[in-house]
Order: C-alpha cells, then structure tokens, then sequence
C-alpha cells in the first residue's frame, strides 16, 4: 500500500514543484516596483510638479493605473536637488528611470552612467530673467560685475550660458553664485542678488522684482527634457518598459489637446506654483507642439548641440555621442500600436515642421 501511495504522490509532487519553479520564474518577469527619478520638486519640496507629461503621468496615476493588476509598486522620487540628485540616485542603483533636463543629462552619461533615452518629455517654452524691482538696468551688459545666481549643475547653468552669448557676454562678466529656484527667489526679495533666471509672476505680484528678459520663441536657449531608462532595468524588462512609454505617450496624447488645457493648469497647481502662472507661462502656445515626445531631428541636433557647449564650458572631460544613446523602438512601437504616428509633426533640425 505505502508502495502504491509514493507512486501516486511522486508525479504529483514534480508536477507541484515544477508549478513552483514556473511561477517563479514568472514573478521574475516583472520588477516588484518601478523607480522614477524627478529631476525637480514643487515648493517648498513638494512632492508633486507642473508645466509636463511626467506631471501628469504622476498627478493623474496613470502607471500606477497601468501596473496595479500585476502588483507592480510605482515609486517616484522628487529631488529639490534636480539634475545633480537624480544622477546620484541612479549611479547609487535608487531609480530605474529619470526625468532630466539636458545637462545633467550629458554629465551623467559622460561620466559613465548607462541609460538610454526613450522620449522628449516636453520643449520649448519661455524663459525669464528678472531683476530686483528697485534695478535700474535696462539690458543684462548694465548687470555686468554684479552678483547673478544660477542652479549650477542643471539644465538652468546651460540656459544662462546660452542667454549670456546671445548678448555678446560670457559667466566671466558677473559674480556668479549657486542657488536653487527658491532661495534665488528670497535672495531676489532681500537685495542679496542681482538677477536671475526664474519665473516672475509671484515675485512682481508682491512688487519684489520685474522681468529685464522675457524670451518666447527660443528655441534653442529653453532646450527639451527627456525620460531615459538604466540600461540594466531595460536588458531585464523590455515589455515593461514597452508599457511605461505607451503610456507617457498616451498622457502626451491627452496633454496636448486643446480641450484639456485648463485641466492642466489646474493639476499643476497642486506642486503650489499658482495656476495662474502656469497660464501665464502656457498661454499661446501649441499644446501639440510643447508636448510632442517624438526623437526627432531637432532633439538629436539640439542634444548634440547641448554635448558640444558642456565640453566647450569645460562642465564635462569626456565626449558623449548621442545616436547611440537613443533608443526610438519604444516610442516607435507606442505610436504604432496607438495610431499616433501622424499626431505630432516632426521637426528638422532648425526646429521647423517637416511636413
């Protein structure tokens, strides 16, 4: 009998354990979580940001949405410390994604961070310099000597480099210290600085400062952000990468129309930056057109343009190549798979509409 027994419990014991060894490798297909790093913070460190699709994405739960029935856990990370942090976070294995602006984009890479770039995440847009209301200049040559502050590290440093040769200047011109967004705004309000690059609305509200620069149509000083992914994550789990961009694209999709525009405005509230100002930031401007993800001509050649300044400031000692750095079979896939090839028109390499 006990014969008769181990023979009708062996099979079933290899079939079970064979079950388990199945489902676990099944659980290994997928991640247990997905680690996004946001190169920015809303006031005060607020969790929550505006003025993007990765804003949305987050504020309206969509991959948390996407990923809930495979228990997949979505993390992001809001770095006050932007660029520079999230570098940080990647190269300590803390983020699988990232949301950067093109500097610490390039810096990382040049230093050996591994990812790849998968989608532009927004571009073009303005860009302000304001001076204390009590200033008396009239073009940033009257500023010349004087104390400007500039969030060394990110995408703003290259803004400003950029904005100084527009006007024949150069770093050297100005004592130039380090802040972020919102103590440059307090230095703004005390007297402690002369100028720098930040959004005016709230400030000339309380008649702290006054814009001496508003730039709109730029589009080669505002340079795009763009979501990569670690190289490592993307060789474990191409499928779910595959399922994040369909659905940044999708958000880019419902960003970028028109009906949608004061919802926007309103979600982007939540990071405390008033709506009104992101009213008065977007007013004007083709939705289609700032919230477009595609890897276009114009995002290689103003990214390879971003390389080039980075090496010439001397901010980087090694070369980056940016084509292979890219990597479009995502975005492709997404826009295919979505019917959203024609949605967005690409632009060549000036930044004007190819067809």
């Amino acid at each position: 009998m006990k014969k008769f027994l181990r023979a009708l419990l062996l099979p079933l014991a290899v079939w079970t354990g064979l079950s388990v060894m199945s489902g676990a490798s099944a659980a290994q297909d997928n991640p247990a979580e997905i680690r996004l790093g946001i190169s920015a913070a809303g006031v005060g460190g607020k969790p929550k940001i505006g003025g993007s699709v990765v804003a949305n994405v987050h504020l309206r739960g969509l991959l948390e949405n996407e990923f809930a029935k495979d228990g997949i856990k979505i993390v992001w990370y809001f770095f006050p410390g932007a660029g520079p942090a999230t570098n940080e976070a990647f190269s300590n294995k803390k983020v699988d994604f990232g949301f950067h602006g093109d500097l610490p984009m390039v810096v990382g890479r040049s230093t050996g961070l591994k990812h790849k770039i998968i989608l532009v995440t927004g571009r073009f847009g303005p860009l302000y310099f304001v001076v204390p209301a009590a200033s008396q200049a009239k073009e940033l040559a009257d500023l010349k000597g004087k104390t400007i502050s500039n969030f060394k590290g990110t995408n703003q440093q290259l803004f400003l480099a950029r904005l100084l040769r527009r006007h024949g200047l150069t770093e050297k011109d100005f004592r130039i210290i380090s802040q972020d967004t919102y103590a440059s705004r307090t230095s703004l309000a005390t007297g402690d600085i002369d100028g720098t690059i930040t959004s005016p609305w709230a400030l000339e509200s309380r008649g702290i400062a006054k814009r001496l620069i508003e730039l709109r149509d730029d589009k080669f000083v505002i340079t795009p952000t763009t979501l990569w992914v670690g190289e490592e994550f993307e060789g474990k789990y191409p499928h779910i990468v595959q399922r994040l961009v369909n659905v940044f694209v999708k958000a880019a999709q419902w960003s970028s129309e028109e009906a949608n525009r004061e919802t926007q405005y309103k979600l982007w509230a939540q990071s405390g930056s008033p709506y009104e100002d992101y009213k008065n930031d977007w007013n004007g401007y083709d939705l289609k057109l700032r919230h477009s993800p595609l890897l276009d001509e114009y995002y290689v050649n103003i990214t390879k343009k971003a390389v080039a300044e980075t090496l010439e400031f001397k901010l980087i000692r090694r070369d980056v190549t940016v084509d292979d750095w890219i990597e479009p079979k995502y975005l492709a896939a997404a826009l295919k798979e979505l019917g959203l090839e024609n949605y967005w028109t690409p632009l060549d390499k000036d930044g004007n509409p190819v067809r």
